[in-house]
């Protein structure tokens, strides 16, 4: 089979960085046609800065990384320098990028390459707030039908928020743009933090990155010393969960990953429970079913994967 066609929607975080990593270090699965950056764990200046770094981590300077959105559709930027440092990429000392952004928005980026390829080949792999995404869907309704499919790390049912006690950051930052996408009748595979929190990057775990000794290896490493200690602190976990390299791992192998097809809706009126992502799990409504919501990981295989491929870097 030929190369699945991604464009990754992304607001680097290490986690983030991770699962760009893994995308360039798969290509006979894995086409990356460009990276869009949105504002998220930090302003769209560090984001779309980055993005850009870890391409060159990575030796794919030919990847065009555009700058997208710098704010919510209706809302002020909440950010998350308090998980990922001020820089977002805190951790490991990487120089500044080389390479720069590509002209053009993200949001015509995502347009035109909708437009340019054949319906149904291109898949859209949003690791942030989907505010690039609901834009370029509301501002050309005639690419919805194009897309083959919406991977996205985002939400929480049974784990509850990581940002606000009922909602994880990604759809809280910009429940609006979530609430377009999920509404959107496109198919919808959804990476919540039920399924991340079970991605650990254990001792062991981290000391295999560490152990490949190359920069890449390296750099993973440090960047998840950095990345863990509020989870660990938070949560009384043994690692940081992974979050967004889920994403790229189930475009790889999803037989890594299991969940159920349900009715996913996006709570965008109470600020009790804003951005909020009630899963008919049980199916007790009667809901259309509109997204696959992964519920468990095999960890092992995760980090075999995952370990394998960042040693072809």
């Amino acid at each position: 089979m030929p190369p699945r066609k991604i464009i990754i929607d992304t607001d680097p975080g290490q986690d983030d960085a991770v699962a760009i990593l893994l995308a360039l270090a798969s290509p006979q699965e894995i086409e990356v046609l460009g990276i869009t950056a949105v504002a998220g764990n930090v302003p769209l200046d560090l984001t779309s800065k980055n993005a850009r770094i870890v391409c060159e981590l990575a030796g794919h300077t030919e990847v065009p990384v555009y700058a997208g959105c710098d704010c919510p559709l209706k809302r002020a930027l909440v950010t998350a320098e308090h998980v990922h440092g001020k820089t977002g990429l805190d951790g490991p000392d990487l120089p500044d990028p080389q390479m720069q952004l590509t002209d053009g928005h993200a949001v015509d980026f995502i347009i035109d390459t909708l437009r340019a390829h054949e319906p149904g080949t291109v898949t859209l792999c949003p690791l942030g707030p989907l505010t690039n995404i609901a834009t370029a869907f509301t501002k050309a309704p005639d690419i919805v039908d194009r897309v083959q499919e919406i991977v996205l790390m985002g939400g929480a049912y049974f784990e509850v928020g990581n940002i606000t006690p009922t909602a994880e950051f990604n759809i809280h930052v910009d429940p609006e743009a979530a609430d377009i996408v999920f509404k959107s009748g496109r198919p919808i595979v959804v990476m919540p933090l039920d399924v991340t929190h079970k991605a650990l990057v254990t001792k062991p775990r981290n000391d295999a990155f560490r152990a490949l000794g190359t920069k890449v290896g390296i750099a993973v490493a440090e960047m998840t010393d950095f990345f863990e200690r509020f989870d660990k602190e938070k949560y009384g976990s043994q690692g940081a969960p992974l979050h967004d390299p889920c994403v790229t791992a189930y475009l790889i192998k999803p037989e890594l990953f299991s969940g159920r097809f349900v009715n996913v809706e996006i709570e965008t009126q109470s600020e009790l429970t804003m951005g909020m992502t009630v899963a008919d799990w049980w199916h007790v409504t009667d809901r259309k079913p509109n997204a696959t919501f992964i519920g468990d990981v095999d960890a092992d295989g995760f980090f075999t994967l995952l370990t394998e491929r960042l040693a072809r870097l």
